[in-house]
């Protein structure tokens, strides 16, 4: 078991204060966006005093690192732990399938894109499952509204430029089609259209939907004209509460809107953006891998009459636990990382104050956690 050092990610939509008062850093005028805390090769962690790269650490002793059947299953640490601060809405976005993620790598390799190309999508041959448990209240758009619903919403907006929208969400498929339809627009087109709606939406600020209203009117003030206004109208507005959580499978259309979380996902950087970004935007992949059948989001909350959360997630890479340290709590190998959020906790020979994470292999076999704190735990999920 050995302390972990994870890598800063300087996004324009992060906070500039929350990482670094975590990590009990100065501020430096930049936006942390993300801390990465794993053995993804574009930003292993740092492990020990010598500060190992992870992955090289893993790859000298994968048996002993990770051991047999996760070695065997995967090859590799199968997920990568964040920790995102976001003070400005993320893009809109979707993530792949394993096979359309080998796809997507193997086409951008033959067309000579580096890895780390500004304009590529596919980063890796992985797929990129994620779930996100909020440490502070956590907005999230994620997943098509019944097309019902945003219809009620739509008529909310009294704008007839919304007309095309309501007359393709009565038809089959609609979800598919109106993303589609969206995304093609001009530029001018589509600003005209989203300024047409801020004007009706702010026109029409009070009553039913005025919340979703009132984000239609703060997007289109970070990212002025941009489709992705017209596209966050369709989807699944979720507002969480500290220790509340919900998981993304493949294909899920999503935006982080605002808040402080944890967030595992499969060891993959690969995301296909749709807009509210100056990154890369790949509407052709994007669509080719969206799923455009409507859904209610699932919210896992903490437990309330144990100290331990344990947050479903149906995929073996990860598995993600979170647990308020009171007394001894006796914890299963690893692998796993354990993240410290507040206060201050004994994992083993290893004391975790706020911000502070540990690499705990899974040659060690038993894990004792002591001390008064919240600490997440992220393993690998059932293998075989």
């Amino acid at each position: 078991m050995q302390m972990l050092e994870g890598v800063v990610k300087n996004y324009d939509w992060g906070s500039h204060t929350v990482i670094p008062d975590l990590l009990g850093r100065p501020v430096d005028g930049r936006p942390w966006a993300e801390l990465w805390l794993g053995a993804h090769p574009l930003a292993p962690s740092l492990v020990g005093c010598d500060a190992r790269p992870l992955d090289q650490l893993i790859a000298e002793d994968p048996s002993a690192s990770l051991g047999p059947e996760v070695s065997d299953e995967f090859g590799g640490l199968p997920f990568l732990l964040k920790v995102i601060a976001a003070a400005e809405p993320l893009s809109i976005q979707a993530h792949p399938s394993i096979q359309q993620a080998v796809a997507g790598f193997e086409t951008e390799e033959a067309a000579g894109l580096a890895v780390d190309a500004p304009n590529r999508s596919f980063r890796d041959r992985n797929h990129k499952p994620e779930l996100l448990c909020a440490i502070t209240r956590f907005d999230a758009l994620c997943g098509f509204r019944e097309p019902e619903s945003t219809l009620q919403l739509l008529r909310t907006i009294p704008t007839d430029a919304l007309d095309p929208l309501r007359e393709l969400l009565v038809r089959p498929d609609a979800l598919e089609g109106l993303l589609g339809w969206i995304l093609s627009l001009s530029a001018d087109d589509a600003t005209t259209l989203v300024d047409d709606v801020v004007g009706a939406c702010q026109r029409s600020s009070s009553g039913e939907w005025s919340t979703e209203r009132q984000m239609v009117v703060d997007l289109d003030s970070r990212h002025p004209g941009d489709a992705g206004v017209i596209t966050a109208l369709l989807l699944n507005h979720v507002a969480l509460e500290p220790g509340d959580a919900i998981f993304l499978a493949a294909g899920s259309l999503h935006s982080y809107l605002r808040g402080t979380g944890v967030e595992l996902m499969a060891n993959s950087d690969n995301v296909l953006r749709g807009g509210l970004t100056t990154k890369h935007v790949d509407v052709p992949n994007l669509l080719e891998v969206v799923d455009a059948v409507p859904s209610v989001p699932r919210v896992q909350s903490p437990s309330s009459d144990s100290s331990t959360t344990r947050y479903e997630s149906p995929v073996a890479e990860f598995s993600l636990r979170r647990l308020v340290v009171d007394e001894e709590v006796s914890l299963e190998a690893g692998p796993a990382i354990m993240l410290c959020t507040e206060g201050c906790v004994d994992v083993g020979d290893q004391t975790l104050d706020r911000g502070s994470a540990v690499w705990v292999p899974a040659s060690d076999e038993v894990v004792v956690a002591s001390g008064h704190g919240t600490v997440f735990r992220a393993g690998v999920g059932q293998v075989g």
